[in-house]
């Protein structure tokens, strides 16, 4: 009977050490796919200088347009929160997508090549992004997922593992420019 004990405790704590690694596991994806939206977002911003800088030089008088997309990437750098994040990114990509469009007011601006390396750039990188944000939205669900299923709720409670929470695209960024 106390061997009978003995491998019940064994087992048990052979699965709550399974299930901690698994959580582990999907936590340390979760934030490789983070950090995978955090090169997108960082490669948008190296670009958004240049691509203001581009567009001053033609369109001198949306002076607007280019102090917004400034402000915008200055604020989404220093967001704190997720969600902050996001919404900031979101609004930073509509006002892009604006100085891109552009070009239709600016025939100058259309033929300058400087400017169509950067738009080039700009829609592989939104493409990348919409990639990343899905991935990492996919590891959030997993992980959220594993912590509310039982047994592994119980471990996940016990060792203080955290929801994920969603990097949500507005529905008019959800394309690139």
């Amino acid at each position: 009977m106390l061997i009978g004990v003995i491998v019940a405790v064994l087992a048990l704590l052979l699965g709550a050490i399974v299930i901690f690694n698994r959580l582990v596991a999907e936590r340390n994806q979760m934030r490789a796919a983070w950090s995978d939206i955090d090169v997108q977002l960082m490669r948008r911003h190296d670009l958004t200088p240049q691509l203001v800088t581009a567009v001053k030089a033609y369109a001198d008088h949306e002076r607007a347009t280019l102090t917004t997309v400034s402000e915008l990437r200055t604020r989404a750098e220093a967001a704190a929160g997720l969600g902050d994040r996001a919404r900031l990114e979101d609004e930073l990509g509509r006002q892009i997508e604006r100085l891109l469009a552009l070009q239709e007011s600016y025939p100058d601006l259309k033929a300058s090549d400087n400017f169509l390396q950067l738009q080039r750039d700009l829609v592989a990188i939104e493409d990348h992004l919409q990639y990343a944000r899905r991935y990492y939205n996919g590891a959030v669900r997993q992980l959220n997922t594993r912590i509310e299923h039982f047994p592994d709720l119980i471990v996940a409670r016990m060792a203080g593992f955290q929801r994920g929470e969603f990097f949500e695209a507005n529905a008019q960024t959800r394309s690139p420019p």
